[in-house]
């Protein structure tokens, strides 16, 4: 049965946001977005000089010194994690907590092959970054969330991750998984306040893609800015009603999910499943 409860609390999300994968590409756009809309920015990832060089455009777009934390880590590394997160919620205690987390980082395998001529070892690298780097963090914030009874988690998913592609498997197992992670983390926890969402970024112009020989004639991308201000509709509580479904910017905008909102529902669309072949199909 489709639930269309609400946040009980909309309007008390801590305004911080703590950014996976933060130095450079999609993150460091997402972060500048929501650091231009007066969100506080926790910036997380391996690298820290690319962490501060973002954290320094932060400052510049007019957050003060204690709305911007930087914390390097390895995001498939528990203790790492664990580190990471507990900085970012000491900083950001005096402002609420984590009120928002965005699962950014993430990487592709070093092959455009299909999978009989792809590397396992890396399909396996490509699965543990996009996979266990998600669960790691959002099991770390997790906690401050639910006890606060709100929180809003948005994971940087893919078309990728639902439908078949002739290359890239590891990508596409990894992004199908993060989209069953999304949809099972609303439902063990939307009545404690928690909202979760699949955003798909498009191809947003990124060290990543431009290596990816399948964009070499591609003339266009979408801008980081669309997919800043799709973040910040999820952010917001706007788009509550969505949680655990799939968005996609450059092709959905605010205000089009917003008055579709209902219909997705009712649907129950938007979401990895089996699709029976009829209402009397017994595998369902």
């Amino acid at each position: 049965m489709t639930r269309m409860t609400t946040t009980p609390a909309a309007q008390s999300v801590p305004q911080t946001a703590l950014v996976t994968g933060a130095g450079r590409g999609i993150g460091r756009g997402l972060a500048l977005g929501l650091a231009r809309s007066g969100w506080a920015v926790a910036l997380v990832g391996r690298t820290r000089t690319n962490l501060e060089a973002v954290a320094q455009e932060c400052l510049d777009a007019g957050l003060a010194p204690e709305q911007v934390v930087v914390a390097a880590g390895d995001l498939v590394d528990a203790t790492q994690v664990a580190d990471v997160v507990a900085t970012v919620e000491e900083a950001f205690a005096p402002l609420g907590g984590i009120g928002l987390l965005v699962n950014n980082a993430g990487v592709i395998e070093h092959a455009e092959v299909a999978f009989a001529d792809d590397d396992p070892e890396d399909m396996w690298r490509v699965v543990e970054a996009n996979v266990r780097g998600p669960l790691l963090v959002t099991h770390a914030v997790l906690p401050g969330m639910l006890a606060r009874g709100v929180g809003r988690v948005v994971n940087l998913n893919s078309g990728a991750g639902h439908r078949a592609t002739g290359t890239y498997t590891g990508y596409g197992i990894s992004k199908g998984a993060l989209a069953r992670f999304t949809r099972l983390l609303d439902h063990q926890h939307r009545d404690a306040g928690l909202r979760v969402f699949d955003l798909a970024p498009g191809v947003v112009v990124t060290d990543m893609t431009q290596g990816m020989p399948a964009h070499d004639d591609r003339t266009e991308w979408t801008p980081v800015e669309t997919v800043a201000e799709l973040l910040l509709a999820l952010a917001s509580g706007d788009l509550d009603e969505l949680s655990g479904r799939f968005v996609r910017a450059g092709a959905d905008t605010p205000e089009q999910l917003r008055e579709n909102a209902a219909r997705i529902v009712a649907a129950d669309a938007r979401v990895l499943r089996i699709r029976p072949y009829g209402d009397d199909d017994p595998a369902i």
